[in-house]
């Protein structure tokens, strides 16, 4: 007779760096729970990053707080938001036990610890975990390196400019984008352009722009484990406030992070020499659609420079 392991149902139906800064959370709870057959719920296309965090044996297909198609977990935890359409799309899987922050519009999360809106994400998820008693290390972030020989449409790439993001009011200037690729193709460095199948469009001008040879452009070329093929073998990433600037971290790459309207301080890169966020102090709508006066306020000789900089100490 086979036993079937318990399950443990984590739901963060999010994107790529809202996935990535779950990393050490994810990692204590297979520590805390090495029997369970652990569950992300999450967007299907983020399963190639199982490999990389190597915390969770499966994927559950959902896109934002549910509904989650689970049943009966014997653990249920919410990593995905402060609810209350994330508590009770996990209280609907009947779970034997809830880990989640407490809301007052929802029985069932009374035991839980307070939402703290001034918490970066990566420490909000630890603390959380340690209020139940289980010890998460915020700086666990290292995700396993893909192969040297791993896949990739254009072998090497000194640079990687990622010029998409999520929502409009997080794009800095594509324009902006294309003078900072130009600049470092012109300084000898190889360029390349990335993005999401739904960003092949921006990525197309962005190289048009800066004049790069058609096959630089990559966006919608790369799934999820090409994608970490390439920015593991990279020597920079330079981006938006973006799941990229998380995979970066995640991979030991160096980055420049042109953040807003949201302080790096909630959601940016670990402090680390090899990472440089731009940021010009201003707040805004980060659901917006287009880019706020504290985003255009960072110029491109700003993001030039910090590129120099960490391409000087690495070939150092």
């Amino acid at each position: 007779m086979v036993t079937r392991a318990p399950a443990l149902l984590v739901l963060r139906g999010l994107g790529l760096g809202d996935v990535l800064t779950a990393v050490p959370a994810l990692r204590a709870l297979r520590r805390a729970h090495p029997r369970h057959r652990i569950a992300l719920a999450a967007p299907a296309v983020l399963t190639g990053l199982l490999p990389l965090i190597g915390a969770v044996d499966e994927v559950v297909d959902v896109r934002g707080p549910g509904p989650v198609p689970f049943h009966a977990p014997d653990i249920a935890v919410n990593l995905h938001g402060r609810g209350p359409e994330s508590i009770r799309a996990l209280l609907a899987t009947r779970p034997g036990r809830l880990l989640t922050h407490a809301h007052p519009e929802v029985p069932g999360s009374e035991g839980g610890p307070p939402w703290d809106p001034e918490a970066h994400e990566v420490r909000r998820w630890c603390s959380l975990l340690g209020w139940y008693g289980i010890t998460a290390d915020p700086g666990d972030l290292m995700l396993r390196r893909p192969g040297a020989d791993g896949p990739g449409p254009c072998g090497e790439a000194e640079v990687i400019v990622h010029p998409g993001a999520a929502a409009g009011a997080r794009r800095w200037p594509p324009d902006r984008f294309a003078r900072v690729a130009a600049e470092l193709e012109r300084r000898g460095r190889r360029v390349v352009i990335t993005g999401g199948l739904h960003e092949r469009a921006l990525a197309h001008g962005v190289c048009a722009l800066a004049r790069l040879p058609a096959d630089r452009m990559l966006a919608g070329l790369t799934g999820l484990p090409e994608l970490a093929a390439l920015v593991g073998r990279a020597a920079l990433v330079v981006c938006g406030d973006t799941g990229v600037s998380h995979l970066a971290a995640g991979l030991g790459t160096p980055s420049v992070v042109v953040c807003g309207p949201v302080s790096p301080v909630l959601s940016g890169p670990p402090d680390h020499p090899r990472h440089i966020t731009l940021w010009a102090g201003r707040t805004g709508d980060p659901y917006g659609g287009v880019p706020g006066p504290g985003l255009l306020a960072i110029g491109v000789s700003e993001v030039l420079d910090a590129a120099r900089q960490l391409l000087e100490v690495r070939a150092g």
